[in-house]
């Protein structure tokens, strides 16, 4: 790997390290929030809602972490060249 682009590569990582855990546990939180709303409800209406709310907190938290593994293949493969 070039040595000019190493501190990019590291500033990305750290950046990339930094959004996935504040997204891990923002999401972790809200999973909890939407499962004791989904077991608490009273109606279809809001069950609904809250099943629709984890299977958002889902795919986001699944995309934050694709993007964090392409940004890294991304980054490795300009340093092979």
């Amino acid at each position: 790997m070039s040595a000019q682009l190493q501190p990019i590569q590291q500033v990305l990582q750290n950046w990339i390290l930094a959004g996935q855990a504040i997204v891990g546990s923002v999401g972790a939180l809200a999973f909890i929030a939407a499962f004791i709303w989904k077991m608490t409800a009273v109606n279809s209406t809001s069950v609904n809602a809250a099943k629709q709310w984890i299977g958002r907190i889902v795919v986001g938290t699944i995309g934050v972490e694709m993007a964090g593994t392409l940004v890294q293949i991304l980054t490795s493969s300009l340093g092979s060249h």
